[in-house]
């Protein structure tokens, strides 16, 4: 007899529809096609070790499972449960009428327990999509799947409940998740509030700079400064994320496997701080069953690299591209694959090797060109595409121990998110651009126009701090946020000089 269900491959962050077709006939032995991995194929000792132990047998027939389309290749151990329930349909040992209304996916245990599966939300989207009614899967996973709406998530802790379910003697409620409810309370909850931060207002200003064009940032500073702490809290003032943002963010996040059992819709944007140890592979994505990369889990949130130089070279290298497009492609024989990496990246690094060059009190160690060496492990097309350099110096006592409360991320958030109404004004016609950072040459040369006045600071500001040619861009467009800022809509010259501030790294002899 022919028994069909449905599964769900994941590629990127989309999920395609598998049909697993089990026929049990005349024969002796047990086929799977349909290019299935070894994980996949290891399934017929699972799957026959857990319907024993509920009490049903292993047809000592010829039985086949074939995982259509048969082009896209099978991977991982989620096709179990799909299996299992086909062989017992297939085999008449029950009789499940809406079996090809579900789609069904999760791995088995030897006693025909359920264990979590990766890229629930995604196959939730595609069963909707694809009109099923409902979505049978691990009661660990049951939460992130409920995200959708107008679909049954039936969440099983064994495959006697998912057979119990299917054949009507003990009916699963489906789980209802209010979505909206829990995003919205959960978007102005802050974790790291800019608040707590005594002193340190010009990286407070350049931050708040950073959030509201959408500008990578890198602070350059001697331990102790504050650098990591002030990155930490950049995410608290970026706009709230948008239900579209919110779900692109859940879905890499699911993919991942990183949204544990309480999987809910992300409402704060990722802050994503990988040690410089990390491998190019586990930075951009890839991998043998390719997984998205620490630059896809910051997608629509911040990519902290701490320690800069340390970083490998060609770790670094591979990220210009994903900063210049933001998102990634991971490409193999026979799949293509694309992961979003929209993010903002905040770097930090000390001056020098000893941490202390340009320190108001300490004196540096370093010997004549280590400090240049230092600074030049970091690639100048890196820095390229990095639009401020801050200087970060200690706080004195005298401002650690101060009385005067500071402003809230909140606060610095809602004149972030005016600036952003602004972009989002000029930009409407645009449709690939959303911010400043994101301004091509010749949208910049047309929107970031100055007066003979600014021309002449500018000039002059390139000639006496020798400021490089590839800073000119960048100036115009964080002068053209720092207006934004203000509310202004003419760039004007205290802008300009606020924007040529933040271009530290790009002074000839800065590290000599």
């Amino acid at each position: 007899m022919l028994a069909k269900t449905y599964g769900s491959a994941v590629y990127g962050v989309n999920a395609y529809t598998i049909t697993i077709e089990v026929n049990v006939g005349q024969g002796t032995r047990f086929y799977m096609v349909g290019l299935p991995d070894s994980a996949v194929k290891e399934s017929e000792q699972r799957v026959e070790s857990s319907i024993k132990y509920h009490g049903y047998r292993m047809p000592r027939q010829k039985v086949v499972v074939n995982l259509a389309p048969a082009d896209i290749k099978k991977e991982g151990s989620a096709y179990d449960l799909p299996i299992a329930l086909g062989i017992l349909q297939g085999s008449e040992q029950v009789s499940f009428p809406d079996l090809e209304k579900y789609v069904i996916m999760g791995e088995l245990s030897l006693d025909g327990m359920l264990r979590p599966i990766k890229g629930a939300l995604p196959i939730a989207i595609e069963a909707r999509k694809k009109g099923f009614k409902g979505f049978i899967l691990p009661k660990e996973n049951a939460s992130e799947a409920a995200i959708v709406d107008d679909i049954e998530v039936i969440g099983v802790e064994t495959i006697k409940e998912a057979i119990e379910h299917l054949d009507g003697t003990a009916p699963i409620e489906p789980l209802h998740y209010d979505t909206r409810d829990v995003f919205f309370y959960d978007l102005d909850q802050v974790d790291a509030d800019f608040a707590d931060v005594q002193g340190q207002e010009n990286i407070k200003r350049a931050m708040e700079i950073a959030a509201a064009g959408g500008h990578n940032v890198i602070m350059i500073g001697p331990p102790g400064a504050g650098k990591t702490m002030l990155a930490k809290r950049l995410s608290s003032i970026l706009p709230p994320l948008s239900l579209h943002e919110a779900l692109e963010t859940t879905k890499i996040h699911s993919v991942a496997g990183k949204l544990g059992g309480n999987g809910k819709l992300i409402a704060n944007r990722p802050f994503r701080s990988p040690h410089h140890t990390i491998s190019d592979v586990a930075l951009v994505g890839g991998g043998g069953i390719p997984q998205p990369g620490e630059i896809s889990l910051a997608n629509n949130g911040v990519l902290f690299l701490d320690e800069l130089p340390e970083f490998k070279r060609t770790a670094l290298e591979v990220m210009r591209q994903p900063l210049e497009e933001r998102r990634v492609t991971i490409s193999r024989a026979k799949v293509s694959i694309d992961y979003p990496a929209n993010f903002m990246l905040v770097a930090s690094m000390n001056p020098c090797p000893c941490g202390y060059y340009n320190h108001p009190e300490k004196e540096c160690v370093c010997g004549p060109g280590v400090v240049q060496r230092y600074l030049n492990k970091v690639s100048g097309p890196l820095l390229d595409r990095i639009d401020l350099h801050v200087e970060v110096t200690p706080v004195s006592f005298d401002q650690m121990t101060a009385d005067r409360k500071a402003e809230s991320s909140l606060e610095i958030r809602a004149r972030v998110i005016q600036a952003r109404e602004i972009q989002k004004d000029r930009f409407k016609d645009t449709p690939e651009v959303f911010n400043n950072a994101m301004m091509g040459s010749s949208t910049t040369k047309e929107l970031c126009k100055i007066n003979e006045g600014g021309k002449v600071l500018l000039k002059t500001a390139m000639e006496k701090l020798g400021l490089s040619a590839r800073a000119y861009d960048r100036i115009l467009k964080v002068s053209r946020t720092i207006a934004d800022l203000a509310a202004s809509e003419d760039i004007k010259i205290e802008h300009l000089a606020e924007a040529i501030q933040y271009r530290s790294l790009d002074r000839e002899g800065w590290a000599g």
